[in-house]
């Protein structure tokens, strides 16, 4: 199944790191652009546990914010300092499905994120990176019906 357009650009990005430590560079420097939710988003600490992303461990939290046009802004706070892959997918789910048909993000695969960051993650890391693909799906789709009604 093919990824959103975004992803895909991404992906034909990666691809031209050959050498497993160069693609974890750029990576790097996708957490290294992580900016945290403001507060006028995310409330004062501690953030509800219904924004935290299930399964991660970096304690990784999710905000989706309704914007004109029936699009989404995602927003993301990680509180673990070490977070550097989480704080990364955070980068990459905002640049690649903010302002985007919500349905993208909607459908998004959890195959996108062993796409992204390759087959050797480890299962604890994954299960958290898919944590958070499963609350910007389940945000996603709460606030798309409620639009509905």
């Amino acid at each position: 199944m093919p990824f959103p357009p975004k992803f895909e650009q991404l992906l034909e990005e990666l691809a031209f790191f050959e050498d497993r430590m160069e693609r974890y560079q750029a990576l790097i420097e996708f957490a290294d652009r992580f900016q945290e939710a403001p507060e006028s988003i995310c409330g004062p600490r501690p953030f509800p546990e219904s924004h935290r992303a299930p399964r991660c461990d970096s304690e990784a939290y999710v905000w989706t914010e309704a914007v004109d046009g029936g699009k989404f802004k995602y927003h993301f706070a990680v509180e673990n300092p070490q977070g550097i892959s989480a704080k990364a997918m955070g980068v990459i789910l905002d640049e690649c499905l903010s302002g985007e048909d919500p349905e993208l993000a909607v459908n998004l695969s959890h195959d996108v994120v062993f796409a992204i960051f390759g087959k050797e993650l480890s299962m604890g890391k994954g299960q958290g990176l898919m944590g958070m693909v499963d609350l910007v799906r389940m945000q996603t789709r709460r606030l798309l019906e409620a639009s509905r009604v």
